[in-house]
């Protein structure tokens, strides 16, 4: 019906960058009024390739990974990739269910948002694994290629907005200690103070583990103490809004009586009272960024092979809302 041969219709349909536009028009307007569907399976089949890329998810409850699997969804959609998720921290996510997607042609690529897991918890004997792509977490050392967020520039925003209203106490909720998102946010945070000329103290860093009850701890925490901070940032907005609830139970108001600031930016730090400010991690660029690295590695081996390591550091944003303020000196 495009009068074409059938070695042209099948290049127009799966890389439709080597035919001409008026040729590849007519082919798509032919095979509209066919009717005809490619048949996906058998030609992920004649290719050895899966149609899919699995992606590895610490917790896929948090709200904060939302916006990035959204990100990674619409990319891969779009280049013909499904997208398989699998949760890295329920009891079943060991190496068996994982070495399937990674050694057995399941997945054709894989995003990682698990810091977690080490390099060499990919490689399995003398198999090769597909590509693989770090997305906001990373392993330390890494030889794989990642995508993150500058977590030491974000956390010095906080600091810097915080001095800037005339605080010069601030504490810190800290995340997992051995997670690489705590370390880089403490770094940033450790290094804005002394760039104040501002003193870290121990006795006002808050142990925590991303949670709104970890946050929630860390009010009680802070509570306690004879000599507290006048301000707090924090490694997630799920902690400040858990510090900031359980402050308000105890007749403590922020930002009147403590300003808070939190971390990543999550739909409801806007919603929450009073409105979290906050630095913005752009999620949903991270999602699509980390997505198309990958693809490109999966179509193009050969340009960056398998095991090349590459960094983009996505910047970060400060969002000011409603729960820091001046203090009376400033």
């Amino acid at each position: 019906m495009a009068n074409v041969s059938t070695a042209t219709v099948s290049r127009a349909l799966s890389t439709p960058g080597s035919v001409a536009e008026g040729t590849r028009r007519a082919v798509i307007e032919a095979v509209e009024r066919s009717g005809y569907r490619v048949n996906q399976t058998a030609r992920n089949l004649r290719r050895k390739q899966a149609g899919a890329i699995v992606v590895l998810v610490p917790n896929i409850g948090n709200p904060f990974f939302s916006r990035i699997l959204a990100g990674i969804e619409a990319t891969a959609s779009k280049a013909g990739l499904n997208v398989l998720i699998a949760d890295t921290r329920q009891p079943q996510a060991d190496e068996g269910p994982l070495g399937e997607y990674l050694h057995n042609n399941h997945a054709d690529g894989m995003l990682v948002l698990d810091g977690s897991l080490r390099d060499d918890f990919f490689s399995h004997g003398n198999h090769a694994h597909p590509p693989i792509v770090y997305a906001c977490e990373w392993s330390e050392g890494t030889s794989l290629p990642s995508i993150r967020f500058d977590n030491a520039g974000g956390s010095a925003l906080a600091v810097d907005h915080l001095a800037g209203l005339g605080h010069t106490s601030i504490g810190h909720i800290l995340g997992p200690l051995d997670n690489v998102l705590t370390q880089e946010r403490r770094r940033g945070f450790e290094a804005a103070l002394a760039r104040h000329g501002l003193r870290v103290r121990n006795d006002w860093y808050f142990d925590g583990d991303f949670t709104l009850a970890s946050g929630a701890n860390a009010a009680l925490s802070w509570l306690a103490l004879a000599d507290r901070p006048t301000a707090i940032t924090t490694s997630s907005d799920e902690m400040a809004c858990g510090f900031m609830s359980e402050l308000y139970r105890h007749g403590v108001h922020v930002p009147d009586d403590v300003s808070v600031v939190g971390f990543d930016d999550i739909d409801i730090a806007e919603r929450f009272i009073p409105a979290l400010t906050t630095i913005r991690q752009p999620r949903m660029e991270i999602g699509e960024v980390a997505a198309n690295a990958l693809i490109d590695l999966i179509r193009a081996p050969d340009r960056t092979p398998v095991g090349t390591a590459f960094t983009k550091v996505l910047d970060a944003t400060l969002i000011v809302r409603s729960s820091t303020r001046a203090t009376a000196e400033a």
